[in-house]
């Protein structure tokens, strides 16, 4: 007999019911699973790619200038005296590529810049790490540098040709100069920006003072001497124009004075073009470089 626990009036509970909510409540979890709706992955607005390719939306910029270009020679409101057109730029080039006088100029801008960038690297790097590392250091060397990097060094290309005649020397001391600084100020407020906590961590790990030079504040000061690589660079070819429009027998400021002396605007834009295609390989040079040791930090890429 059953004894029921149901208020005096109640209706009788169903025994089908209880039998399917005593079912559904030992259910196996596979049954449960399979019922449920089908999970879909949510991806982020930021992180959906886009159909068009990267690389075709970077030269959209220049090539729109290049048709705009084009057109207004065409149409003759730029004249060839004020601005030669892209096809005539591109028949002096092939002319300048085919009598060799174009490589020759570039493999003596290459040569000096090269000379320039080497020099002002170890000179500001080294500066930079004794002003940064020791107090003493940035006592005696960092005053005279700051007021050295605020004299403009194109007003000493005078004073450079002085001291070392109208060679070599005088156009890679330009460069030398105009590299050293940008790199200096870069590298030493990456050293004094490395944050004191990893120096006590390394101190209580018990590294010697050049372990922590090594493992910490190099590091530490790596990213902020490599966005001082591509600063000086920039300027290296700046000073480079510099350079070569005085007392030059070759490079490609050298033809740029020629043809400033017979009017000829072609080669003098396919010259720049050369120079602003020289500064954008060292600066992917710089950059790949970049990636490759920076790979332990993870940075925002842009969305």
């Amino acid at each position: 007999m059953s004894i029921s626990h149901a208020p005096p009036g109640s209706p009788e509970p169903d025994i089908s019911d209880i039998s399917k909510a005593d079912a559904s409540r030992h259910a196996s979890p596979d049954s449960a699973s399979s019922a449920s709706p089908d999970l879909v992955p949510i991806v982020p607005t930021s992180s959906r790619r886009t159909r068009v390719p990267r690389w075709l939306r970077r030269t959209t910029g220049p090539v729109l200038l290049l048709v705009l270009w084009q057109l207004l020679s065409a149409t003759g409101v730029l004249t060839a005296d004020v601005l030669a057109s892209p096809g005539r730029i591109a028949q002096v080039a092939g002319d300048l590529i085919a009598d060799g006088s174009l490589a020759d100029a570039m493999t003596t801008s290459l040569q000096r810049v090269a000379f320039g960038l080497l020099f002002g690297t170890l000179i500001g790097t080294g500066l930079a790490l004794v002003s940064g590392l020791f107090r003493i250091g940035e006592d005696v060397v960092d005053a005279p540098v700051q007021m050295l990097r605020t004299v403009p060094f194109v007003g000493l290309i005078p004073l450079f040709i002085i001291w070392f005649g109208i060679g070599e020397t005088p156009k890679i001391a330009i460069i030398t100069l105009g590299v050293t600084f940008p790199l200096y100020l870069n590298v030493y407020a990456g050293i004094r920006g490395v944050d004191s906590q990893l120096i006590e961590a390394g101190e209580s790990l018990g590294l010697s003072r050049w372990g922590l030079v090594r493992h910490v504040i190099l590091p530490g000061a790596l990213p902020g001497a490599m966005t001082g690589l591509r600063y000086s660079l920039g300027i290296s070819w700046l000073a480079l124009v510099f350079a070569e429009q005085v007392n030059a027998d070759s490079g490609i400021g050298f033809l740029m004075v020629q043809a400033r002396d017979f009017l000829r605007t072609d080669v003098i834009v396919v010259c720049l073009i050369v120079y602003a295609f020289l500064g954008l390989l060292a600066d992917f040079i710089v950059r790949s470089l970049e990636r490759l040791l920076l790979q332990w930090r993870p940075t925002f890429t842009g969305r």
